[in-house]
């Protein structure tokens, strides 16, 4: 167990930069998405677990996608994803929406997929600090299923957490959907 989030996070980014890269999260979503129309989902950049070819297909499928817009004090805002060819480039070499909806926009997601660096079986969700993530999910419906994306080897028995830490119903792999502390959401 790690006895700091710094700890975990230093151990996880290692671990997670020093694997080849690896299949990205289309087909386990795919097997799990059902009827959720509207969702909350990223652009991953580097060793991430890879959305690119699950926002096409979401696209293609006639689903939307809502995707965050890094403001400069770290709170994220969300635009609906035009495709990848019309993303603009944002803070932090992140791809954004060109049209800002804000920050409550995440409140209309029927599911939200967010990065993380690990996750635990209790929910607890590890993200890079900023606390981007943790602000927009305190956004949301009581009841809206939050699904934290990250390889199989990084969920976890358990992390350490502050009380601000919003918590994940799943942890989405590129193989399978694990539900966390027994809900799916």
């Amino acid at each position: 167990m790690f006895v700091t989030k710094t700890a975990a996070r230093h151990a996880l980014l290692a671990a997670r930069n020093a694997r080849p890269a690896g299949k990205g999260l289309l087909e386990s979503a795919r097997a799990n998405l059902g009827a959720y129309r509207r969702i909350a989902l990223y652009v991953s950049m580097g060793p991430e677990p890879q959305t690119g070819a699950l926002i096409d297909w979401l696209l293609a499928d006639g689903r939307e996608v809502l995707l965050p817009i890094l403001y400069a004090d770290n709170d994220l805002g969300w635009g609906i994803a035009p495709g990848a060819a019309d993303l603009v480039p944002g803070r932090l070499g992140l791809s954004e929406p060109p049209v800002d909806l804000g920050s409550a926009a995440i409140a209309t997601a029927d599911l939200v997929i967010c990065p993380a660096l690990g996750v635990d079986r209790h929910g607890v969700r590890l993200g890079r600090g900023g606390g981007s993530y943790d602000r927009a999910l305190a956004r949301l419906s009581p009841g809206t299923p939050v699904w934290a994306a990250v390889f199989d080897t990084e969920i976890l028995d358990q992390l350490p957490a502050d009380a601000h830490d919003q918590p994940v119903s799943a942890a989405l792999t590129p193989t399978r959907l694990v539900p966390l502390n027994g809900d799916l959401g």
